[in-house]
């Protein structure tokens, strides 16, 4: 059985964790095709928005521990800087828009791989769990850049300290996750999202994604030297023209991401 699924439909592509009777952990195959389905995702122009799930009962119980205690298995420093770390990388260099769909535990790696998707979206019994502390680690792919700049320094501490497992409705409410939805309905409505965002001028949509990854390193003049730019790359898109032709001709436009 494969660890991930991959399926393109209507130019969105749908990618599932798939090692449920592990809750979706991590092992060195899962890793290396996520990051393969990712790069796949950026290279394929028929791509124009990307869902990332669970299956089963988890999204991703983060990483799998038989694997750390293997001594044939990949160190520590391999896990991270060989899988997580490039995950991390490319889910937040891709120039199309990363929807995760929390339908159950996110915990360590998978928490933090979910937040540092473009949008966020769960079911009202998933949870976040930085589950670290409770083994004596620390918050690893990109948990401490993330989640302190999604809801404060002073509560991510807390968190990551404690190791709280958080409700959806709670990381809803402290702003760690865009929007919950009754269980039943996370699917379609992660359809309907995920078919929202790719129906949106994608080259607008990826500049918006540069210019938030540059906002968490510059100061405002660089911040607003970097609008600039890609504010006249925006303007230069096809997309652009039939922006401003639907506004003044009162109709829906219709964007082809070019």
């Amino acid at each position: 059985m494969t660890s991930i699924l991959f399926e393109i439909k209507n130019s969105i592509a749908f990618i599932t964790l798939n090692r449920p009777e592990k809750y979706n952990a991590f092992n060195r195959e899962m890793a290396l095709d996520f990051q393969e389905k990712l790069d796949e995702c950026e290279t394929n122009i028929s791509i124009r928005c990307v869902c990332i799930t669970g299956a089963g009962k988890a999204f991703s119980a983060g990483q799998d521990l038989a694997e750390v205690i293997d001594a044939n298995g990949p160190g520590m420093d391999q896990i991270l800087s060989e899988h997580y770390n490039p995950i991390i990388k490319k889910i937040r260099s891709l120039s199309k828009p990363v929807l995760a769909v929390i339908n159950g535990v996110a915990a360590g790696a998978g928490a933090n791989i979910a937040l540092c998707c473009d949008v966020v979206i769960a079911a009202e019994n998933a949870c976040f769990i930085q589950a670290f502390s409770k083994i004596g680690l620390i918050p690893d792919s990109g948990g401490t850049y993330f989640l302190p700049r999604l809801i404060g320094f002073g509560k991510a501490s807390a968190i990551m300290m404690l190791g709280d497992k958080i409700s959806a409705k709670e990381a809803e409410r402290m702003g760690m996750i865009y929007k919950v939805f009754r269980d039943e309905e996370l699917s379609a409505e992660a359809e309907k999202m995920a078919k929202e965002l790719s129906n949106l001028p994608t080259r607008a949509l990826a500049f918006t994604k540069e210019a938030l990854n540059k906002s968490l390193q510059q100061d405002l003049d660089q911040q607003l030297a970097t609008e600039d730019l890609l504010q006249q790359k925006a303007a230069a898109t096809n997309d652009f023209k039939e922006g401003v032709a639907a506004f003044i001709e009162k109709r829906k436009a219709g964007f082809k991401g070019d």
